[in-house]
């Protein structure tokens, strides 16, 4: 983009920047707002009347004017709250004018080099494999089950028909022209998202021209993935769903002049410009002009500029994860400190609160409750009401610092089977480790996962804390891990032991000769959670109780681990420790660990790397802490290290009064 570099940008109209990522998307220059000479060159906005004021300003003051534009992959949806994350900045004119020449018209006729074109037929192919569109809302439209053609509406007052050498008329030939090519096929008419939002507007057709028996209309405003994935054609006047129509092998009929028209790439109505004629690009020269070459792209959650790959990936991962939620959620007995998370971890549903003890109301897909804490009142009107129970749960990855001192989570489960601590029935995570099978690469990213998580020393809360030396001359030391004996992970996962002292002391009954560590659980140490039961006298039953040392740190000086149900073990399991489960945690009886209990459901032996992708890929959510977005685990590893380096955040009132009245009820 050698010739849209600048230095300086006048903004004279100030509408523009509405959306906060104007500026990082025309980074590294800098925006001067107001009608200022002293720049490189005028920003407007399209063509819209505000542009004309601009560029009568250019030739008043002999300044290039340049034009912005969304992107073709613009955000997840619209408004101020999803700012664009693509930008298209044209020097010569705007895309979608077929009246004037255009940057990206020029970049079409180009002919890309022999990796432009390989990576272009990568990023088509990402496209479909994401499943995306200009905008990204989770839910499809449903294609029909019987053979149909896609005929595309556009929003009245669109600039993109009367430049794109179009009037109203167009949108009738369209219609027709699809009725008469395919006689025995439906006729799927996709009204613009912009008229539906209207109340009391119309797109181009009235309801006589949809008064056919083969039309059908399809005016839910869902994503039009699926129909152009299944359309034996589609049809368009000027809108960016022909292109994406082309990114999906579908025959593409225009009535107006797009920019992806008039290549040969399509069948159209309308004779081409001189300046397309005789030009015949390939289905790659396009793809990688226009969603390769011409975008400025943001990584959502850095808010620097990226690769469209990048953008890509971000986009359709937060479409899968929304398209996996309920629509409409009631969640009983969050406190209102959880309740903002609860709505970034289900944010592809309409979360609405209740007290604990409430009943669901009506029009509800789903309840969700924290853990095990759902009343047994809720969880019988649930089942006669055939409603999933989302559990809620902290993930396997969750912070840098302890949930009980309300630091933000990085990650949640959310399972409508069970919860994964609940040894007493099954959850979607042992569902998934008795009947999934895993490929060569999905295990593969499993075992880098493992790799990096112990080279970086990544633990559930990541505490700091002062290293400890194993003694001199000792043979055997065995770590033993103290649990907040009031947690739901022992009162369902435990057996008929249940308390540390007890582990303690059967710990040493089977491991006489060792030299045995005890550490309490960091929630007792800070005073957030009652010790459990006799354990002022574990001092007794221990060779060193550790109050401080770091539990990374300690996995590389001990031999063998001992729990009931801590994660620890699935920690240790990751760094190839010994581990001995007393209880049944969801990492047990899978033929990894030394167990006491077995657990009948499961009896399958697996790789260590399987479980790592059941329980740490699969089954997890992870949300950034910068953009609320969900991310991948491997991005979670990123925010955690840059959390845990970065300067320590200072502790909220909320968070003080929380702790000071823990200490005070455990007094």
């Amino acid at each position: 983009m050698s010739r849209l570099e600048a230095t300086r940008l006048g903004v004279p109209e100030r509408g523009l920047l509405v959306h906060r990522t104007i500026p990082q998307l025309l980074a590294p220059a800098t925006l001067v707002p107001g009608r200022q000479r002293d720049v490189d060159a005028l920003l407007a906005w399209g063509r819209r009347p505000s542009a004309r004021r601009v560029e009568r300003l250019g030739q008043r003051w002999n300044l290039p004017v340049w034009h912005l534009e969304d992107g073709f992959l613009r955000s997840c949806a619209k408004g101020r709250e999803h700012p664009p994350l693509c930008l298209l900045v044209d020097d010569l004119g705007v895309h979608f004018d077929a009246t004037a020449p255009s940057r990206l018209e020029h970049w079409i006729a180009t002919v890309p080099t022999a990796a432009e074109g390989r990576r272009a037929e990568a990023v088509r192919a990402l496209w479909c494999l994401e499943r995306l569109s200009k905008l990204n809302p989770a839910r499809e439209s449903p294609a029909p089950e019987q053979p149909f053609v896609l005929v595309v509406d556009q929003s009245p007052g669109d600039l993109s028909i009367p430049l794109g050498l179009a009037d109203r008329g167009s949108f009738r030939r369209m219609l027709q022209a699809a009725l008469d090519d395919h006689p025995t096929s439906l006729v799927v008419v996709k009204l613009h998202p912009d008229v539906l939002l209207r109340r009391g507007a119309r797109g181009h057709f009235d309801p006589a021209d949809l008064n056919h028996p083969r039309i059908r209309l399809s005016a839910d405003g869902l994503h039009p993935a699926a129909l152009l994935e299944r359309a034996e054609a589609v049809y368009v006047v000027t809108s960016q769903m022909g292109f994406e129509a082309l990114l999906w092998g579908r025959p593409v009929h225009c009535f107006g002049m797009p920019f992806y028209a008039g290549w040969g790439l399509t069948h159209d109505q309308l004779p081409a410009p001189e300046r397309r004629s005789g030009v015949r690009p390939s289905l790659e020269a396009l793809v990688h002009s226009a969603l390769v070459r011409s975008p400025r792209c943001l990584d959502p959650h850095s808010l620097e500029p990226c690769p469209v790959e990048t953008l890509m990936a971000a986009i359709g991962l937060q479409r899968r994860r929304q398209a996996e939620d309920w629509p409409r959620v009631e969640a009983f007995g969050f406190t209102p400190w959880k309740q903002p998370h609860l709505r970034r971890f289900l944010a592809g549903s309409r979360v609405r609160f209740r007290w604990a003890r409430g009943r669901p109301g009506r029009q509800l897909d789903a309840v969700a409750v924290w853990g095990r804490r759902a009343q047994p009142r809720l969880l019988e009107a649930a089942r006669r009401r055939q409603l999933p129970v989302l559990q809620v749960e902290d993930g396997f990855l969750r912070s840098v610092g302890l949930g009980a001192d309300l630091i933000a989570p990085i990650s949640w489960v959310v399972d409508p089977v069970g919860v994964y601590y609940d040894a007493t029935a099954p959850s979607a995570l042992e569902q998934r480790l008795c009947e999934q099978g895993w490929s060569t690469e999905q295990l593969y990213r499993a075992a880098r996962l493992r790799e990096r998580l112990v080279r970086e020393a990544i633990t559930k809360y990541n505490l700091e804390a002062q290293p400890w030396q194993r003694p001199d001359g000792v043979r055997r030391v065995v770590l033993v891990i103290g649990q907040v004996e009031s947690d739901a992970s022992i009162r369902f996962g435990a057996g008929s032991l249940r308390s540390n002292l007890g582990l303690l002391q059967a710990v040493r009954a089977a491991e006489p000769d060792a030299y045995l560590v005890y550490k309490p659980h960091p929630d007792v140490v800070a005073g957030l959670c009652r010790t459990g039961l006799g354990e002022e006298r574990v001092a007794e039953c221990c060779d060193e109780l550790l109050t401080t040392g770091s539990i990374q740190q300690l996995f590389e000086q001990v031999d063998a681990l001992h729990v009931l149900t801590s994660l620890a073990g699935f920690e240790a399991l990751l760094r190839g420790l010994e581990v001995h489960c007393w209880g049944l945690p969801f990492y047990a009886g899978w033929g990894l660990t030394h167990d006491r209990l077995s657990c009948p459901r499961r009896g399958r032996t697996l790789p260590l790397d399987a479980l790592v992708h059941a329980a740490l890929i699969d089954y997890p959510r992870y949300v950034s802490r910068t953009s609320g977005w969900f991310i991948e685990p491997e991005q979670a590893i990123d925010d955690l290290l840059s959390w845990r380096t970065g300067p320590a955040p200072r502790r909220t009132w909320v968070q003080a009064l929380f702790r000071h009245w823990g200490r005070l009820r455990r007094r």
